[in-house]
Order: structure tokens, then sequence, then C-alpha cells
């Protein structure tokens, strides 16, 4: 029997819905990820051309509540799904989508839609700096958080050689061993 096989019996639409609040991001500190998730299913200012829109993504750390925004370095809008490109720098800029995101561990990420009704132009001054941020004057040229698109859960791996608790392997014993009792 095919594993989907349900899928005959379920709306296709509910089916990616579901698909969607299941998928965590997965990424790895120092490095660069991709984000893919549903936004267009939530989109608010259908207004506009899907060119005019941006996301801010908020990530914030389980653990110590650290928060870091960012907008995506490179972002494509489809139907189906939005790709969210954010890379690593040791000096981050939130408006270019470089972040220094750490320590490793889980984070909830929100992602909030920002459109602009000029030319879209992420930068300090032109595009929110968090969900709250009003910038004035109002311009064409600045863009205006319309509200969350969609949230989830990402764990953050530590980077190979970077782990705090590291282990050694150690060779196996070339002859037999033998465990006594009471030894």
């Amino acid at each position: 029997m095919h594993s989907f096989f349900f899928l005959k019996q379920i709306n296709l639409k509910y089916f990616y819905y579901i698909l969607d609040k299941l998928t965590m991001i997965q990424a790895t500190t120092e490095t660069g990820f991709n984000i893919f998730v549903q936004t267009e299913d939530n989109r608010i200012n259908t207004a506009v051309a899907s060119t005019q829109i941006r996301h801010l993504v908020k990530f914030t750390n389980d653990l110590d509540k650290s928060v870091y925004y960012a907008y995506g370095s490179a972002e494509t809008i489809k139907d189906r799904f939005t790709k969210i490109s954010i890379n690593y720098d040791l000096t981050p800029d939130m408006y270019t989508g470089e972040t220094k995101l750490f320590p490793a561990g889980y984070y909830k990420y929100e992602i909030y839609e920002v459109s602009w009704i000029g030319t879209v132009t992420v930068s300090s001054g032109n595009a929110p700096a968090n969900e709250d941020d009003v910038l004035s004057p109002a311009a064409d040229t600045k863009g205006v958080v319309q509200g969350l698109v969609t949230k989830g859960k990402m764990n953050l791996s530590e980077k190979d050689g970077t782990q705090q608790v590291r282990y050694t392997q150690r060779e196996a014993p070339t002859e037999t061993n033998y465990i006594y009792y009471g030894q």
C-alpha cells in the first residue's frame, strides 16, 4: 500500500497546511541557511505585487530569550512557498540578511510581512527594524509592517568542531576483553 494513500481522502490544501505547521528550520551556527515557508496563504497586503513584499524574520532564543532580526539577503516568493536566505557574518547587518545567531539551541521564529508602495529599499530608515517600528514621515519608499504571516521553531546546531562538549573516539582493543563478576 502506498504510504500517502490518505492524500486521496483529504483536500491537498489542508495537507500542505498541516505540513507547514510540522516543519522546523534546521540550521548550523557560523553558516548561512535558507528558510522555506508558506507566506502567500496568509498574505495581508494583496493590493501590491509580490515584488513589493519583503519578510522580516524575528528569531527568539528559547533559553536566554535573546532576540535577533533579519531581512533575507535574497528572497523568492512563489505561490506554494517563499525562500528566504539568511547569511552568517561576524558583524551582522539585519538589512542585508546577515546575522550572528548564538548560542546553539532552539529558537522561535516569527515572519512578518513588510510592504512598500514605491521602490523597495531594505535599509535603515526605509525598512522597519522590528515588528513594532513605524517609520516617519510616511513615504512610498518606506516599508510598513503588515503583520505576522507565519511562525515556528528552528533548531540551530553547533558547527562540527565547535561543540562545547567533545568526545575522543578510542580505537577498539585488538585482544579480547573479559569482564569477571565482582571486578
